[in-house]
């Protein structure tokens, strides 16, 4: 699992470390780093220079020619501590740590940001398809679900009648030659609604449900704000299909779990985590720094939780991770 990722000079991360858990869940105001932190992620994960110093490195730094950015990745496995690394230089270019391909065994990284359009697209049917970042392909990865792994298609649609009760069960349809397009069906009436026809919160939860349930999900997951289009009565069920995948062993899988790592604004989302602060990183913004700081790290964090609502707590900024006032 990784432990934690520490930037420096890189992009709005000038110092600051992202401690990780096996679920990590990330609040900041906008442009605080979140995204970033993700991207810094990837690119160290998938030895990307994404496009040179001049792109990656803070503003401040970018005309020092002494100057250096890196990412250093600290991974720990079966009692191991490994350190990783990557970094840009003004004068050298992008250099890799000489064990950085030992970070191999985690380039199934996948950052979604989801969009319903994308979801609700018919699909080409391939080879080894995947839910695309944006949640395209769904249609294909249902299809092979179905005929491949039927206990688990079958158990996705008994988990889609407890989110969704108007709707008992996932049908497809062919609209072209091999293509795939997939519909629901409604409880009442057994009416089917095509994908195209379908709300956005019942795409992006129906994508979120169909992640959990995948047998190989990606080996460390990052999603942003999964409650954009959520109805605030979901997200209890969002909140288990995330951690269906961070701790499979609570849901009787048997395969191994992925590191999920998810943003919000929301807090409604964000109570859903008051017990355990320790899964929580607020990114506070400072001027120009940024600064991640895992919520059970703070000062009488157990009393403040006493007083109320984590996200109402969260508004009235004590927490931080909130945007500043001018």
């Amino acid at each position: 699992m990784i432990k934690s990722v520490k930037f420096t000079n890189f992009k709005a991360l000038r110092d600051t470390t992202l401690p990780l858990g096996q679920f990590t869940l990330i609040i900041g105001p906008n442009a605080s780093g979140k995204s970033t932190a993700l991207q810094g992620l990837v690119a160290a994960i998938h030895r990307s220079d994404m496009g040179g110093f001049a792109r990656v490195a803070s503003a401040h730094v970018r005309s020092m020619k002494t100057a250096e950015v890196s990412i250093i990745v600290q991974v720990e496995e079966a009692g191991q501590a490994h350190t990783y690394h990557v970094g840009w230089s003004a004068h050298g270019g992008f250099q890799v740590g000489h064990d950085i391909e030992e970070l191999g065994r985690f380039r199934s990284i996948t950052v979604f940001s989801l969009d319903a359009q994308a979801i609700a697209a018919p699909v080409q049917l391939r080879k080894g398809i995947v839910i695309g970042v944006n949640g395209s392909h769904l249609a294909g990865v249902l299809d092979r679900m179905r005929d491949g792994e039927p206990e688990r298609f079958e158990a996705l649609n008994e988990e889609l009648g407890r989110w969704l009760p108007e709707f008992d069960r996932i049908l497809f349809d062919i609209p072209a030659d091999n293509q795939r397009a997939f519909q629901l069906r409604t409880r009442e009436g057994q009416h089917t609604i095509p994908a195209t026809d379908l709300s956005q919160g019942t795409l992006l939860s129906l994508t979120m449900l169909t992640l959990a349930h995948l047998q190989e999900p990606p080996r460390i997951i990052c999603l942003e704000e999964p409650d954009r289009g959520i109805h605030p009565r979901l997200l209890r069920q969002v909140q288990d299909a995330l951690y269906r995948l961070s701790y499979p062993e609570h849901y009787g899988e048997t395969r191994p779990p992925s590191q999920v790592i998810v943003t919000t604004h929301s807090p409604v989302m964000l109570d859903l985590y008051r017990d355990h602060p320790e899964e929580i990183v607020v990114a506070n913004k400072v001027g120009m720094e940024v600064k991640f700081e895992r919520l059970s790290d703070q000062p009488n964090i157990r009393e403040i939780l006493d007083d109320g609502h984590l996200g109402d707590i969260w508004y009235t900024g004590i927490l931080g991770g909130v945007p500043l006032e001018s």
